[in-house]
């Protein structure tokens, strides 16, 4: 039997309740954008949003697709100048970490989503929704695996393996965007005598540019 496809009133509605969570999500960041709250700001009832979600999982993980949506246009933009591959990555690196540095609920939600294991997520979330998350994702890291391997062709990157390189740039920049997130370094000021120094978002940009140059070995 076919499956049952969603009516447009009710793609309405589910995109109504993904934007509704993104903004919460923008305002205050992941750990406070409790369902009750979604469902008000949308005018429905709290337990009509599980007629559309199986779980809060789920919602949540639609509106980092929705982010994703975003940034995919965001990188195709930064990297559709006839330009070198070298000049490429080094302003998709840029336009990656800045995306993350501009929305902390973005790279909160696709930290969470990887600290547990790919079977454990799928097993709280529809098949479909599994689906449009992987294609969100490919999509933005299928630009840094092709950049790759144009500059591979061009003997100007080093990489053995573009798929897998992607996929280390693309936790690379999560990781150290977070570290702008935090908005702090530790140092040691005298020995046994910790002490806490700003990090500027700029700085974390120019590194993250600069470690991505030389993480794929740029000649």
């Amino acid at each position: 039997m076919a499956a049952t496809q969603p009516t447009p009133l009710r793609r309405v509605r589910e995109r109504e309740l993904v934007r509704a969570t993104r903004a919460l999500f923008d305002e205050r960041g992941l750990q406070d954008a409790p369902i009750e709250e979604i469902a008000k700001n949308v005018g429905i009832a709290r337990g009509l949003i599980y007629r559309h979600f199986s779980s809060k999982e789920e919602l949540y993980v639609l509106t980092v697709t929705d982010y994703l949506a975003e940034l995919d246009g965001v990188l195709r933009a930064a990297t559709s100048s006839q330009d070198t591959p070298v000049a490429q990555l080094e302003r998709l690196a840029e336009a990656y970490a800045r995306f993350c540095l501009r929305y902390p609920a973005f790279l909160d939600c696709a930290l969470s989503l990887m600290r547990r294991p790919a079977r454990e997520l799928q097993d709280v979330v529809s098949g479909s929704v599994w689906l449009r998350l992987g294609q969100g994702m490919a999509n933005c890291v299928d630009q840094l695996a092709q950049l790759l391997r144009a500059g591979n062709e061009a003997g100007v990157f080093g990489v053995e393996d573009p798929d897998f390189m992607a996929s280390a740039l693309w936790t690379q920049i999560l990781g150290m965007t977070h570290l702008g997130r935090i908005g702090a370094g530790v140092r040691q000021r005298t020995p046994g005598v910790p002490e806490l120094f700003e990090v500027e978002p700029e700085q974390i940009v120019r590194t993250a540019v600069s470690s991505a140059m030389a993480t794929v070995g740029v000649r």
